[in-house]
């Protein structure tokens, strides 16, 4: 019986590539001088420092910039809120979701089994979907309604088998 899973991953060699790139450019640019506005990557999330709002939404731009030049989808980051920090300066997190949660996939089974077509099935393993179906081309159609759709997580579609 013909499967795939749906799992949603991160790259983080192509994070951490980003990130790096973002850090440097924030750090030469004429325009963040003295600013100390910085960009890093923590455990499982991307902090953001600057001295204004507006640098830090400059600096937020410079890294999505990287973030789609590496093919890194900006649906795996999640906006904390801006902060004060110490010494009048303002700080803001981007953690990093990887994986499809418990939610997530009861939501994705839900679409899955409205789309109505007869004979799919769709299960959930741990941080991945899998979903079955006698005739390939009516996964090929799951495929296709799950890239229109909008979930808020980058979906990948992997482990295609016959």
């Amino acid at each position: 019986m013909p499967t795939f899973d749906v799992v949603s991953r991160l790259d983080m060699q192509e994070v951490r590539n980003s990130v790096d790139q973002a850090a440097r450019e924030v750090s030469t640019r004429y325009d963040f001088r003295n600013t100390g506005t910085s960009v890093a990557l923590g455990e499982g999330a991307i902090m953001l420092n600057s001295s204004t709002e507006d640098r830090l939404a400059a600096a937020r731009q410079v890294l999505e910039e990287k973030l789609v030049r590496r093919k890194v989808s900006l649906k795996a980051l999640d906006y904390g809120k801006v902060q004060e920090a110490a010494g009048a300066t303002v700080r803001q997190v981007a953690a990093l979701r990887a994986g499809i949660s418990s939610d997530r996939s009861r939501e994705l089974n839900k679409f899955i089994k409205g789309l109505g077509i007869k004979g799919v099935q769709s299960s959930t393993q741990g941080d991945q979907l899998r979903v079955q179906s006698k005739k390939r081309d009516d996964l090929q159609a799951v495929i296709a309604a799950l890239k229109e759709a909008d979930f808020d997580v980058p979906l990948q579609y992997v482990n295609f088998r016959d």
